[in-house]
């Protein structure tokens, strides 16, 4: 089973470790204190271009860019700064701080709202009213921001899909057809129970991991995460309980390796040694067991990820965020839109197993070839191009559901997957625990 937060976690992680999250109510200003720049209609003046831990592995690629655009635009030069993975928002709140913010930033999905939030970030929809149509709706539409009309304040980058991995092998000795994988959350665990009962132990389904596997499950299930205001968690629902009962249910037959309930195994580890029918949810990840497990690899099948009632796949995007009050916007946009259109993301793509946020990039047709159909990296590299051109954000982790949310709520699962309490009780006092975190951060 592949979920949205192992996306999530998949694009903050391709160079670099886990975002930490931070608190920015330090950030002093709001839209109203940052004064916004104008075009001068020249493309020109220095520039400062950050990302996040690109050096050494992609330094020849970034440069190529720079080096292009600046051939193109001679008055403009790009100072390139890249730093490291380890308490990159805090320095971000640090250089808000400070007034010293790059014109050019690399965001994830977090990092991207610490800034909007405080009107920190360019409108790139005003700056360019013709470029949405250049990418991926999805992809355009996330870095909108609650309370700000049609604004858009990044440009997006390289996304990577969700996708759903799992040992064909397997999936026979268990009696169930390689060629008819799950498409729901509720066919996914009964093909789970249909797992238990045949592996005698020897092997299991899925990791239990419920800080992975929510709120994406209950999202495919149907199951509301917020009320329409988006102030309040409204999950306390029959299905979220059907979910809780199914997870117990399956825990107890040995669906899942007793110890991912509470901690995170080596997931690439359990499904290289055979031990596990699914896998991670990242075509990243068929790329490593390609490398390490060459054996189970060559029995991997790729399919379309589970959504259930969305139809459809999350889709959460590296981005560019243009300073507000940069001192020269026409060169920074103008160096966004350069280094996130389609030619140069599916040059990265090349690079690094992402996918272009541009459509042109996505449209292109190494994204459409699935060889002979065997080879598993060649099939997810289709699948996961396919799937992200109907991504939307509805399937996404909403920004409310914070890392402190998750942790409340995963408490509450596991006690109840454990026994140690109904399933009606754990996503009640979730649900509860969950309103009172939202409501601490909107008094902030």
């Amino acid at each position: 089973m592949t979920r949205s937060n192992v996306i999530r976690t998949a694009l903050t992680t391709l160079v670099t470790g886990m975002l930490l999250p931070v608190c920015a109510c330090g950030v002093s200003g709001g839209a109203a204190d940052v004064p916004e720049a104008r075009k001068s209609g020249k493309v020109a003046g220095e520039i400062t271009f950050r990302t996040l831990q690109l050096k050494p592995k992609f330094t020849s690629y970034v440069q190529g860019v720079i080096d292009a655009f600046e051939e193109k635009y001679p008055e403009v030069k790009v100072r390139w700064e890249d730093v490291p993975g380890d308490g990159y928002n805090e320095k971000l709140v640090a250089d808000a701080q400070a007034g010293a913010l790059p014109d050019v930033v690399n965001l994830s999905t977090d990092s991207f709202q610490l800034l909007g939030d405080r009107g920190l970030l360019a409108d790139v929809a005003r700056l360019d009213p013709e470029v949405a149509r250049e990418y991926v709706p999805g992809s355009w539409e996330q870095f909108k921001l609650p309370g700000k009309g049609d604004g858009v304040y990044a440009y997006p980058w390289y996304v990577t899909p969700e996708i759903l991995t799992y040992n064909r092998e397997l999936f026979e000795k268990s009696g169930l057809d390689p060629a008819k994988p799950p498409t729901t959350v509720e066919q996914f665990f009964d093909y789970a129970d249909r797992i238990a009962a045949a592996s005698g132990g020897r092997y299991s389904a899925f990791m239990a991991d419920p800080k992975g596997r929510l709120p994406g499950d209950w999202q495919k299930m149907g199951v509301p995460i917020l009320n329409e205001q988006q102030d309040r968690f409204v999950f306390d629902t029959p299905k979220a309980v059907e979910w809780v009962e199914r997870m117990k249910d399956l825990y107890a037959k040995g669906a899942m390796p007793k110890e991912s309930l509470l901690k995170s195994d080596d997931i690439n580890q359990l499904y290289g040694g055979g031990k596990l029918v699914f896998g991670p949810g990242s075509p990243g990840f068929v790329k490593d067991i390609k490398q390490n497990a060459p054996q189970v690899y060559a029995g991997t099948r790729v399919a379309g990820a589970v959504t259930g009632t969305l139809g459809h796949i999350g889709i959460y995007a590296q981005s560019l965020g243009v300073k507000k009050d940069t001192k020269h916007l026409d060169a920074a946009a103008e160096f966004a839109k350069w280094v996130t259109n389609g030619p140069n993301q599916v040059e990265f793509s090349k690079n690094a197993t992402i996918y272009p946020s541009n459509a042109r990039g996505l449209a292109d047709p190494r994204f459409a070839d699935r060889g002979d159909g065997k080879d598993a990296e060649t099939v997810a590299r289709a699948v996961g191009a396919e799937q992200l051109k109907s991504a939307a954000l509805d399937a996404n982790t909403p920004v409310q559901w914070t890392n402190q949310v998750g942790d409340a709520v995963v408490r509450e699962m596991q006690k109840a997957i454990q026994g140690d309490q109904d399933p009606q009780t754990a996503v009640r006092k979730a649900q509860e625990e969950a309103n009172q975190l939202l409501a601490k951060s909107a008094r902030k």
